[in-house]
């Protein structure tokens, strides 16, 4: 667990269009980050991701992971995929506010964006510890409260067997894994979804080509939302900070001492003015059990953020507005019902999240900066896409 040092709240006081800095100028590309650079594309404000030595990046893998991601044959009942809570055109969000299971089991958060996920150092909304994709996709393949995909030790065999038995399928298998000869199995399932999702690779949007030296690829409006977004009035960089716009990042070259792993509490709720959230949710304090840690959330990236509506853990925010004015108030005030309380005088709620004046040109010059990360060729890459619609 990492409930330690993911809660030293050190800020990297990046600018949101500042390019990562964590190999030494001396250093040179070896051979390996090489070969994911180009495996992946990536331009060159882009860092080549953090890989585990265990599973790494082939495109044999990552062409499996893809299909698997798609087919709802990976769930028991063959009822739902990977995708069905992760669409391409939505950043791989869903577009409400919490999802449903395979067999109809309601979750309480919000279906994450998997926009330039290989970069995050935590996974989920508030786990302090899933460090690495291949084990935080164990979860929704076989947990049961609550059941997503339903792979559970009882369906485990059936649900493999069914790729075993397809010949494209074990054709695709034998390439991602050359030196097995067992088939399909469950790490292999979520190790071809691992190399799958860290392809999810979004890099070329105005933000991206203005970070790459395009001055005129932001709009003045934009310019000057980026500029508020960065300023010490807004604050909103020292939770989303640097190329990937938050500060939950590593990369191929970051050192351990270099990883932060920042958990906050927003002043989104305040049940009973205690700092409590609802029951069903409390945050990173289900794990660590510290009642300090309740309403602790990892700050997503901002990548596509204009696509993945609606916002915040539990997709209780409809609109990006409505974000920038919730931090502009420091909290949200809930005046009735099970969860009423006023969230901007949280004892738990973050010193960051202070509230500010802004008028409306303002917030909305910052709303169109976010709305500048958005990159329509990752919503419509082909290589990312569902291959059982061609």
């Amino acid at each position: 667990m990492r409930s330690g040092s993911a809660l030293a709240l050190g800020l990297l006081g990046l600018a949101v269009a500042a390019a990562p800095a964590c190999r030494p100028a001396a250093e040179t590309v070896d051979e390996e980050e090489a070969r994911l650079r180009a495996l992946l594309d990536l331009p060159a404000h882009i860092e080549a991701p953090a890989v585990p030595d265990y599973n790494p990046l082939t495109a044999e893998k990552i062409e499996l992971g893809r299909y698997l991601f798609y087919d709802r044959q990976l769930s028991a009942n063959g009822e739902q995929s990977c995708a069905d809570c992760h669409l391409q055109e939505l950043a791989f969000a869903d577009g409400v506010k919490t999802p449903i299971g395979s067999t109809g089991d309601p979750l309480v958060r919000n279906s994450p964006s998997l926009v330039n996920v290989a970069w995050y150092t935590t996974l989920t909304w508030a786990s302090d510890g899933l460090l690495e994709l291949e084990d935080q996709l164990l979860v929704p393949l076989t947990a049961d409260n609550p059941v997503e995909l339903g792979l559970n030790d009882g369906v485990r065999p059936e649900v493999l067997a069914r790729f075993d038995d397809d010949p494209d399928y074990a054709a695709m298998f034998a390439d991602a894994f050359p030196e097995s000869d067992s088939g399909a199995t469950l790490n292999k399932v979520s190790y071809a979804l691992s190399s799958f999702v860290r392809s999810l690779v979004s890099a070329d949007s105005p933000y991206d080509r203005y970070t790459a030296g395009d001055k005129g690829a932001l709009t003045d409006q934009q310019k000057q939302g980026m500029s508020l977004f960065n300023g010490e009035s807004f604050e909103c960089f020292h939770c989303h900070g640097g190329v990937n716009a938050t500060n939950s990042y590593r990369d191929y070259n970051t050192t351990e001492e270099q990883i932060q792993y920042p958990f906050f509490n927003t002043g989104l709720y305040n049940v009973d003015d205690d700092g409590g959230y609802p029951l069903y949710d409390q945050g990173l304090y289900e794990l660590t059990l510290d009642l300090d840690h309740r309403g602790f959330f990892r700050p997503p990236s901002l990548r596509n953020v204009g696509l993945s509506a609606p916002y915040m853990h539990d997709g209780s925010i409809e609109t990006l507005r409505e974000v920038v004015e919730h931090y502009a108030a420091g909290g949200r005030v809930i005046e009735e019902g099970d969860y009423a309380g006023d969230g901007r005088v949280s004892p738990l709620k973050s010193g960051l999240v202070r509230g500010f004046q802004a008028t409306d040109e303002e917030i909305e010059a910052v709303v169109a900066f976010l709305e500048s990360m958005t990159d329509p060729t990752f919503a419509e890459n082909p290589a990312h896409a569902d291959p059982f619609a061609y």
